[in-house]
């Protein structure tokens, strides 16, 4: 049998470059000249196309289901339903396992997965499903969020309670201070409902072994977790699941659920053969989560001189058909849900709900997303109210370190918020218009304007994001490091189980070794299971965890080295291939001491502990870290054709220690893309449960015309109690884009605009 491809980071990451140097990515060549294999590239001799039947209806009942004419047909292998389980029948994410493997009876939104076929050729098998034969007992779907959340009489989506979670925050006492404030705001807002639209579908290889186990090459976020719910779902122990890393064509969360994991080990395990499973774009749509939409309730009052007295905030999350990570993003909305603000008095419901609208889970932000879209756009209301201008309104109300957030949880690390925002606004505005070139305005070569409607604005948005995983959660990374000599080189191999999914991670690890060996020849290790977890590429948390495991491994690798050497020294350092000592120089090469011994070393790294959130009061030490993103926006806005130009972007972020300016920016640009994309195109529509822009010629996504010339203002203010004292970066700029991009169509257009995105009939409706 032939191997499957791999994603081919298993080699040595080129040229010196230790932390804080601009290394190049070692898969970064590759993807440019369309050599990386990516999960959709694998192949293996003998191996069946996989497919998965899927509910055309948000909500029904499954009276009956006949397979034989499927299988019957020719070229087909298996088909299989819920029946075809070996296992536990149901999955999910923190072992909610509420999501089915195959519906059960009835499916509850639309695209639900009800039957498999395994063919030999994938059109073979897209035919077969249209053989499968399903007479069906259509229901109304439930889709009303705010009933769900709020009237008891509203049926159930499942055998769940609804709200899935309420999670109330308490400070001060709202009710006794209201009637004092000089100035009240109130506002609605909703965001809908945002897909992380990679550009991999999702895809993998399922490989079964001679064990009798399994071996599973997927595009996924973390594969520990992947595995708990595979294993019980096989009916197999997590031992004969062997799990590897294939090319991941981005992810922003939307594959911390399982897509075809499961489907394709069944497949493979029952027909004996490795299976393969491809999503096209239409299908991945349906295949993983999304960003749950939000309907959010706000209400300020301050003294008139702009002093926040109170807020009074009502969130509601709509998660879809089953549970995914719904809990935790109202966790993170609660407690982010007035921002980086000094409110002494501050009443949050924020509540997760049921509904057999498209399910919705992780995505970049994660619950802190809709409440900054909110949040931001009152404190725009307040200044207004007060006339006190936006960078005003924000510095006057602004947090800073030994500040409480609304948990009641310390700001310990540096937070220069009134000095990131005086830095945004300072920064050199672009040329002003220059209407003679068509394509400076809004609507570009197309000609639908020559500049007689055209405003221009300016706005602000800043946003408080949490980094690494919250509320109590014991968040680990594991790392194994390798140091021996080959062909007279010392090298080190890293082994981690963390995902590279497009942010660089790779280049982290190999950087980290680097400063902490001293060595230039770093290789990494591909990623599997057959090393601890590294928990998941999310959360901002990789370059915090896994380089704290990696530098941990790294410490124990070197201390080991330095008990070979010939004599006794305390003052031992590592650099240039040399063992060093402060007082007596260079002591010896790496490669002379280690000869031809090897040493390895495997690390956990946990980072310091955090608390659930009082289930009434919402207090609590939820979060590990935050980090702070500033954004001002320039738009042009045709306000005769409801037309958007986003003229330039300027982002402010304080990332505490730059490991890799290049990977940074990169991050800063694509956070900011995906805020833009939400603020002013990207949505998929739901009407009665039913999406009805399932692809990307109907979801919009920006392209290189969308985004403007950004400026970047990147601070180093160390957290000490991180890694190199570094601050997770991916997430922020996704949160402040929105907002800022928003408020300066606010002040080009004079309109409220309380939804996102905003669309042409907002502007001139």
């Amino acid at each position: 049998m032939t191997l499957p491809l791999r994603a081919p980071h298993d080699i040595a990451a080129p040229g010196i470059g230790g932390v804080g140097e601009s290394t190049l990515r070692p898969d970064g060549t590759l993807k440019v000249k369309g050599e990386f294999a990516y999960a959709s590239d694998l192949w293996a001799e003998g191996m069946l196309w996989g497919a998965t039947l899927r509910s055309p209806h948000p909500r029904a009942r499954i009276v009956s289901i006949d397979t034989a004419p499927a299988l019957a047909h020719p070229g087909v292998r298996a088909v299989l339903t819920h029946e075809d389980v070996p296992g536990r029948k149901h999955y999910g994410l923190d072992l909610t396992w509420d999501q089915p493997v195959l519906a059960i009876g009835e499916v509850r939104h639309q695209g639900e997965a009800i039957a498999l076929v395994a063919a030999d050729h994938p059109e073979t098998a897209r035919r077969a499903l249209d053989k499968i034969a399903i007479e069906w007992e259509i229901l109304e779907p439930l889709t009303d969020a705010r009933r769900a959340a709020f009237d008891p009489s509203y049926p159930q989506v499942q055998d769940r309670p609804n709200p899935a979670r309420h999670q109330p925050v308490r400070v001060g006492d709202v009710e006794a201070v209201r009637a004092g404030a000089e100035v009240v705001v109130t506002g609605t807002y909703e965001v809908g409902i945002q897909d992380q639209a990679f550009l991999g579908p999702e895809s993998g290889l399922a490989v079964p072994a001679e064990d009798g186990g399994i071996e599973l090459y997927v595009a996924t976020q973390w594969m520990h977790n992947d595995l708990k719910q595979i294993g019980p779902c096989l009916g197999l122990p997590e031992e004969r699941i062997r799990m590897t890393l294939s090319g991941v064509g981005g992810a922003f969360g939307g594959r911390e659920d399982l897509s075809m994991q499961i489907h394709a080990a069944m497949l493979a395990l029952h027909t004996g053969a490795p299976v393969k499973m491809m999503y096209n774009r239409h299908e991945s749509f349906f295949g993983h989560v999304h960003r749950h939409p939000a309907q959010m309730r706000y209400e300020y009052g301050a003294s008139r001189d702009g002093k926040i007295l109170y807020a009074d905030v009502e969130i509601v999350l709509d998660g879809g058909a089953y549970t995914s990570a719904t809990l935790n993003v109202v966790g993170n909305a609660a407690s982010l849900g007035v921002g980086p603000y000094e409110i002494p008095n501050v009443k949050i419901d924020a509540y997760g709900v049921y509904t057999n609208n498209p399910p919705c889970g992780a995505m970049r932000g994660f619950g802190a997303v809709q409440a900054c879209f909110a949040y931001e756009s009152m404190m725009d209301k307040l200044g207004d109210a007060c006339g006190i201008d936006p960078v005003t309104i924000r510095r006057t109300n602004a947090a800073s370190q030994g500040s409480a957030l609304a948990t009641g949880q310390i700001i310990h690390a540096p937070l220069p918020m009134k000095d990131m925002l005086a830095q945004a606004r300072d920064l050199p505005m672009p040329a002003p218009l220059d209407s003679s070139d068509i394509r400076n305005l809004p609507g570009g070569a197309s000609q639908t304007t020559h500049g007689e409607g055209v405003r221009r604005g300016v706005g602000y948005g800043v946003g408080l994001k949490n980094i690494c995983f919250s509320e109590g959660y014991d968040d680990y990374s594991t790392a194994r490091v390798r140091l021996e000599v080959i062909g007279g080189v010392a090298t080190a191999l890293v082994h981690t189980a963390a995902a590279e999914v497009g942010q660089g991670l790779v280049t982290i690890e190999a950087q980290i070794a680097r400063t902490e060996l001293g060595i230039e020849n770093v290789v990494i290790h591909p990623a599997d299971n057959q090393v601890g977890s590294a928990g998941s590429s999310s959360a901002s948390r990789q370059s915090y965890m896994t380089g704290g495991s990696v530098q941990a491994a790294c410490w124990a690798v070197r201390d080991r080295l330095f008990t070979l050497v010939d004599g006794l020294y305390d003052d031992l350092s590592l650099a240039g291939g040399k063992i060093i000592s402060a007082s007596r120089g260079v002591i010896a090469s790496i490669e002379d001491v280690l000869g031809d011994r090897v040493i390895e070393e495997t690390r956990e790294y946990h980072h310091h502990p955090t608390t659930g959130m009082d289930p009434v009061t919402g207090q609590g030490d939820t979060h590990t870290q935050v980090a702070l993103c500033v954004h001002r926006a320039v738009v042009d806005v045709d306000v005769e054709l409801g037309l958007v130009k986003v003229v330039e972007l300027a982002a402010v972020q304080d990332v505490g220690k730059i490991l890799n300016r290049l990977s940074l920016e990169g991050q800063i640009h694509g956070g900011t893309a995906q805020g833009l994309g939400l603020a002013v195109m990207e949505e998929i529509v739901v009407s009665d449960g039913k999406v009805r822009n399932p692809s990307f010629t109907d979801y919009l996504i920006p392209t290189i015309l969308d985004m403007p010339p950004m400026r970047l203002e990147i601070l180093e203010n160390a957290d000490p109690r991180a890694p190199y004292g570094l601050r997770g970066a991916g997430e922020p700029p996704t949160l402040s884009s929105t907002p800022a991009i928003v408020a300066a169509i606010r002040d080009a257009t004079g309109l409220a605009l309380h939804r996102v995105p905003v669309r042409p009939e907002h502007i001139t409706g």
